[in-house]
């Protein structure tokens, strides 16, 4: 993919902050680094955790930034309502194959088994050849290290092929994981 194909990045992220501000911080230079590529940004929808600081972050400085979010999460508390667009879907099945129709990459930052999920069921798309797009996770101080090690546990224990391992890109800088997306090739 070129960067020219990478035209609008969607990022899983938790609702919640996490026990460590950099979490937020990182999510932060995530979205500056996205807008300055003039890359969309299409995310959970809401304006709490980490998903508001990148949100937030990325409005800040001029960034579009669509939200979808199901609508039993519409509340006053938790919908951004200061989006570019927000899609309201009814169920969470709609609301990420949406995210990932809109999307020409997915990027995972620290969060919970929500984010957790989403990833795995993307990169499990990537694998069974369902999609093309590069999938990356922003290790946020070593946030992901155990998953990396997981996976590549995975792959000596015979259950991840070494090139669906290779799907996973990774970097704990926003600059070289934005580089090596937009670099990236899918497999024959």
């Amino acid at each position: 993919m070129s960067e020219a194909g990478l035209r609008t990045v969607c990022v899983f992220c938790g609702a919640h902050l996490g026990s460590r501000p950099e979490y937020a911080a990182d999510a932060a230079l995530l979205a500056e680094a996205l807008v300055e590529r003039k890359l969309r940004i299409v995310y959970g929808g809401a304006h709490v955790g980490v998903m508001g600081a990148l949100a937030d972050a990325a409005l800040a400085v001029g960034g579009e930034v669509v939200g979808v979010i199901p609508r039993h999460m519409v509340r006053p508390e938790v919908a951004h309502d200061g989006l570019a667009q927000l899609h309201v879907v009814a169920t969470m099945h709609e609301r990420k194959a949406l995210m990932a129709d809109l999307s020409d990459g997915f990027v995972a930052l620290p969060g919970g088994l929500g984010t957790l999920e989403e990833l795995a069921e993307i990169l499990t798309w990537s694998q069974l050849g369902l999609h093309k797009k590069p999938v990356g996770i922003l290790d946020s101080r070593g946030f992901f290290d155990e998953l990396l090690r997981f996976l590549d546990h995975a792959v000596d224990e015979g259950f991840v092929q070494p090139r669906h391992r290779a799907l996973l890109l990774s970097d704990h800088r926003p600059g070289p994981l934005l580089d090596a997306m937009a670099d990236w090739s899918a497999p024959p």
